[in-house]
C-alpha cells in the first residue's frame, strides 16, 4: 500500500487559472490541468531560479519528489505549447502557506504568513474593518444569514478570472 500523499506548501494563488490560444473555439480543444503545487514547483524553479533542494525546502517536500514534480509539470507545459490545448490550473494537495486579508474601507489586499499574529489594522489606510479572504476562491465574508451556500454567485471557480 502506497504512502498517502504529503501536502504541498503553496506560496502564492494565480490571478488566472485557464489558458487558450487566440482565435480557436475552447470547444475544439484538449485540455491539459496543472495542479497548483505543479505551477509553485514551476514558479520556484524557472521563475524565482531555486535550486531543488531550496524549492524543496519551500514546498515542505523531499528533493527527489520536488524533482518529479517539477518534470510533470514540464511535460504538461510543453503538452499544452506544443498541441495547440487548453490549459487549466486547478487542484493538487496543497496547503496555502499565507492568509490573504482584504480590507472593507479601501479594498486593500494583502497576505501574512500562516503562524503571525493576527494584524491589527489595514497596512494602507489603517482600518480595522478588515476580513481574511478565502484564497481558493477570492471571496470575503459571507452575506446574510449564510443560507445560500454559494457564495459570491460562482459558478464552477472563480467570478470573473480566466474565463475564456
Amino acid at each position: 500500500m502506497p504512502r498517502p500523499c504529503k501536502l504541498r506548501w503553496v506560496g502564492f494563488d494565480p490571478e488566472a487559472t485557464r489558458f487558450k490560444p487566440c482565435g480557436m473555439p475552447l470547444r475544439d480543444l484538449e485540455t491539459v490541468t496543472l495542479t497548483l503545487d505543479e505551477l509553485e514547483a514551476i514558479r520556484l524553479a524557472d521563475v524565482e531560479g531555486l535550486y531543488q533542494e531550496d524549492a524543496a525546502q519551500r514546498m515542505n517536500v523531499s528533493r527527489p519528489t520536488f524533482g518529479n514534480i517539477i518534470t510533470a509539470a514540464h511535460g504538461k507545459v510543453a503538452d499544452f505549447l506544443v498541441n495547440t490545448k487548453c490549459l487549466i490550473i486547478e487542484g493538487g494537495n496543497i496547503m496555502v502557506t499565507e492568509r490573504e486579508f482584504t480590507c472593507s474601507e479601501c479594498g486593500h489586499k494583502w497576505s501574512v504568513p500562516f503562524g503571525a499574529a493576527r494584524p491589527n489594522a489595514c497596512p494602507k489606510c489603517s482600518s480595522t474593518n478588515f476580513h481574511r479572504s478565502d484564497p481558493q476562491t477570492g471571496c470575503g465574508p459571507g452575506r446574510g444569514r449564510g443560507y445560500g451556500r454559494g457564495q459570491c454567485g460562482r459558478q464552477g471557480g472563480r467570478r470573473g478570472r480566466g474565463r475564456m
